[in-house]
């Protein structure tokens, strides 16, 4: 059975220590509202939520494949970049992550909200239906309904998780161990790991963009996952290029 790395360790023992907090601090509600990562437009953003978010997990299903996959795929990479690399990529990955779903959503609710407002509406009006559900009594085309539909999603929206950071990890390994055959508990059958990831990000890709989810749960925040992957695979392919030895990873 593979070793785990120290730093692979510690974050484990972070994920856990966090999980049982949004289990039993202030019902589990409390601390899901401070940690999560909330909307920019969301009044329970908070810009620490940034960060607390890659140590938080929605239930006992959701950490174990993650914690697994982390010391799976962390421990060989910590190995070979050492605890500083290692937890370089973990950190950047997340923050990858962040940046593009956040940024999917600001695709999906600025236009959206525009649009609202093109349509007659005023910003008050939109707020309140927006923040609190009110408006039940507000005749809205099919049009206009639509659009509230994307908003609200949009506002909606939070991720807890350390998947972006993991899914940078996978990036990482990839690029060390193309060769490496993985398997999936769903398909058991072994692949590349040249193949195997970039198919995995594929399908993250297509599930984000069309809401058709393949292995996740429909709430899975998938373009995170594109983020954290890309964030990783750019930063290894910086590091190769320039710092280390060409032939260290072949």
């Amino acid at each position: 059975m593979m070793r785990i790395s120290e730093t692979v360790k510690h974050l484990i023992i972070i994920n856990v220590i966090m999980f049982v907090g949004t289990m039993f601090i202030g019902g589990g509600k409390l601390f899901y509202e401070w940690f999560a990562m909330y909307f920019p437009k969301n009044d329970a953003f908070r810009p620490w939520q940034i960060i607390t978010h890659m140590f938080m997990h929605g239930s006992v299903t959701h950490i174990l494949f993650n914690m697994f996959a982390l010391w799976m795929f962390g421990s060989p990479v910590e190995q070979v970049l050492g605890s500083k690399k290692f937890l370089f990529i973990y950190i950047s990955a997340g923050l990858g992550a962040v940046l593009l779903q956040i940024g999917f959503y600001y695709f999906q609710y600025i236009p959206n909200y525009n649009g609202l407002l093109e349509s007659g509406l005023s910003a008050e009006t939109i707020k309140e239906v927006i923040v609190n559900s009110k408006g039940s009594n507000l005749r809205v085309s099919q049009d206009q309904l639509e659009m509230f539909r994307k908003v609200i999603s949009a506002y909606n929206a939070s991720m807890v998780g350390a998947s972006g950071c993991i899914m940078g990890i996978m990036a990482a390994f990839g690029m060390m161990n193309p060769e490496a055959k993985l398997m999936m508990i769903f398909l058991p059958i072994p692949i590349k790991a040249k193949y195997f990831i970039p198919g995995i990000i594929l399908l993250d890709l297509i599930s984000g963009l069309t809401g058709q989810s393949f292995f996740s749960p429909s709430n899975t925040a998938y373009m995170a996952h594109v983020g954290g992957a890309l964030t990783g695979f750019f930063i290894m392919w910086y590091w190769k290029k320039n710092q280390f030895n060409q032939n260290r990873w072949d």
